[in-house]
């Protein structure tokens, strides 16, 4: 199994990007699928997941301002980033929960300059 996710860069406060996170070797459609970040020496936070049917949940400080989607037929999962913070800076990784193991991608930097 494998997670690519892509789409992260530089962008100015107020800025928008869209990043995206394609899975091969499994069936994606049939599991939630999520987005998580990091900053350096921080726990990872989730920042919102999608279930197999669409149903989303958002991190307080991203709601309204971010949406994840999906499209099961290219197995990948989508997080459109509007009205983008400093704050939003952060290493972004797409998960796939699982077991006995989750599965991630590598991470996409994104950072908001002010």
């Amino acid at each position: 199994v494998q997670l690519q996710a892509s789409g992260g860069g530089l962008v100015q406060a107020g800025g928008s990007l869209r990043l995206s996170c394609t899975a091969s070797g499994i069936m994606s459609s049939l599991y939630y699928m999520s987005w998580y970040r990091q900053v350096h020496g921080k726990e990872r936070d989730l920042v919102a997941t999608i279930s197999s049917g669409g149903s989303t949940n958002y991190a307080d400080s991203v709601k309204g301002r971010f949406t994840i989607s999906r499209d099961n037929a290219k197995s990948t999962v989508y997080l459109q980033m509007n009205s983008l913070k400093p704050e939003d800076t952060a290493v972004y990784y797409c998960k796939i929960p699982s077991r006995p193991w989750d599965y991630w991608g590598q991470g996409t930097q994104v950072t908001v300059s002010s």
